[in-house]
C-alpha cells in the first residue's frame, strides 16, 4: 500500500506518526511538504524539520520535485491530505481515488457559521474542499476535532465517512505506580496550567478558581505556564486580588521541559474553550499520570477523557470548582484518575496505534469492508451532542 501525507510543511506534532507509517510502509510511505517553513515559526525557535528525514518530498523546492510530488499524489493508493492547496490532489479528485481530508472542525469559533458564509473567499474554498465533491464514494474525513462530526453532517456531508484523529505526541514510559506515588509526596497539592495567556485559553478563569478556593479553605499551589497577550495582566491581577500565595505564574517554558512540571503535578485543568482546535497539552498531562479537569468544549476532550474515568470533563465554572475540590479533597480519585489517563493515552492514543490503525482503516476501505476499529484514532467519530 502506498500512502501520502500532503501538509503545507512537517511540524513536530506530526512527526512520531510519520515515523510510524515509515516503519510499517518503508518507501510507500511519503510526506510532501507544499511550502517552506513560515519564518514566524521559525522565529518562536521551531526547526524547519522537511530537511530532517527522508520521506519528506518537498514539493516547493524545484520543478523536479514538484513533478514527484504531483506523480505521488495521483499515483499513491491513499492521500491523506491537511489545511493546504489541493493542486496537488485536482486530478485525483476528479478520478474519485481515496483520499482523506485532515480537519478539526468548521464552527470552530462561535460565530464560525456566519464567518465562513459571509467570507466569499472563505466559502469559495470551503466549496472546493468539502462541497464539490462531496458525491465521491472516495472521499472521507479524519477529524481531529471531536465536534468536527456534529459539524460536517450537519452540513450534509461525509455522512458516515469520519473518523477519529487528532496529535500524536511522543509517548514517555513511566513506571506510573512510582510517578503517583512521587506526586502524592508534595505537601500541598500541585495544580498546573499550560497554555497561551490569550481570551479562549481562560486564564481568568484560573484565577476565579484560585480565589474561591483559597476562600473555602483548601491548599494548593497552581503553576501556570505559558506567555501572551494577556500574561501581564493576568499577573498584575494576580497581585490586586492577593493570590501570590497560591498562583505561581511560571512564564515561557522550553517545551521539552514543560513534562516536568506536569510529572510534579497531582492535577491539570485545561480552561480552553471551542477554539481550542484539539490541545496537545491534554496528551501530555495524560501521559504524565495528572489527574484532570477538562473543559468539554476542547476539540480533545471527548476523545480523550472518559468521564468520572480518568478524567472529569467539566461543561461549566461550576463543575470545574466542584471537580477540583473533589479531587483536592480524595486522594483515592486523584491515583485513579492519573493511572487511567495514562493507561488511556499510552495504550490507545499514540502514534504507534495511530498508524496501525489507519492502515486497517485503510485496507477496510480499499477492500469495502466494514471499520472494524472500535477504538481510539481512525475509529468512527459519531456527532457530539452536549458541549
Amino acid at each position: 500500500m502506498k500512502v501520502v501525507f500532503i501538509s503545507n510543511f512537517l511540524t513536530h506534532h506530526q512527526v512520531p506518526f510519520c515515523l510510524e507509517m515509515q516503519k510499517r510502509l518503508g518507501e510507500d510511505f511519503k510526506f510532501i511538504s507544499t511550502v517552506k517553513i513560515f519564518q514566524w515559526r521559525l522565529d518562536l525557535g521551531f526547526k524547519d524539520l522537511d530537511s530532517e528525514y527522508d520521506f519528506v518530498v518537498k514539493a516547493y523546492e524545484n520543478e523536479e520535485t514538484y513533478q514527484k510530488a504531483q506523480k505521488l499524489a495521483l499515483d499513491s493508493d491513499v492521500v491523506i491530505i491537511g489545511s493546504t492547496t489541493d493542486d496537488l490532489i485536482v486530478e485525483r479528485l476528479k478520478q474519485d481515488k481515496l483520499i482523506f481530508r485532515y480537519r478539526a472542525r468548521v464552527f470552530i469559533f462561535p460565530d464560525g457559521f456566519w464567518k465562513t458564509v459571509c467570507d466569499l473567499k472563505k466559502l469559495k474554498l470551503f466549496y472546493h474542499r468539502h462541497i464539490k465533491f462531496r458525491k465521491n464514494k472516495n472521499l472521507h474525513l479524519l477529524c481531529a476535532n471531536a465536534y468536527g462530526a456534529k459539524d460536517f453532517n450537519f452540513l450534509g456531508l461525509y455522512k458516515n465517512k469520519i473518523y477519529k484523529w487528532g496529535y500524536f505526541l511522543e509517548t514517555n514510559t513511566y513506571d506510573i505506580e512510582k510517578l503517583i506515588e512521587q506526586k502524592e509526596k508534595n505537601e500541598v497539592m500541585q495544580i498546573v496550567w499550560v497554555a497561551r495567556f490569550i481570551h479562549w485559553k481562560h486564564p481568568e478563569v484560573v484565577l476565579k478558581l484560585a480565589k474561591n478556593l483559597k476562600k473555602q479553605g483548601y491548599s494548593f499551589k497552581i503553576k501556570m505556564l505559558g506567555t501572551g497577550a494577556l500574561e501581564e495582566k493576568t499577573r498584575k491581577q494576580v497581585k490586586k486580588q492577593r493570590l501570590e500565595d497560591v498562583i505561581e505564574i511560571v512564564g515561557q517554558v522550553p517545551s521539552n521541559q514543560v513534562k516536568d512540571y506536569m510529572e510534579a503535578a497531582n492535577i491539570f485543568i485545561a480552561t480552553s474553550a471551542s477554539q481550542e482546535g484539539w490541545g496537545a497539552v491534554m496528551n501530555e498531562s495524560m501521559n504524565a499520570g495528572c489527574a484532570i479537569v477538562a473543559n468539554s468544549k476542547m476539540g480533545s476532550t471527548p476523545f480523550l477523557i472518559k468521564n468520572e474515568e480518568n478524567g472529569y470533563m467539566y461543561h461549566s465554572y461550576q463543575e470545574l470548582e466542584n471537580d477540583v475540590k473533589k479531587l483536592l479533597k480524595d486522594k483515592s480519585l486523584r491515583e485513579k484518575f492519573g493511572k487511567n489517563a495514562y493507561e488511556y493515552i499510552t495504550q490507545k492514543w499514540t502514534a504507534s496505534i495511530a498508524a496501525e490503525n489507519v492502515i486497517q482503516l485503510f485496507t477496510n476501505v480499499i477492500e469495502q469492508k466494514d471499520v472494524e476499529i472500535e477504538e481510539g484514532p481512525a475509529s468512527k467519530a459519531m456527532p457530539v451532542v452536549k458541549e
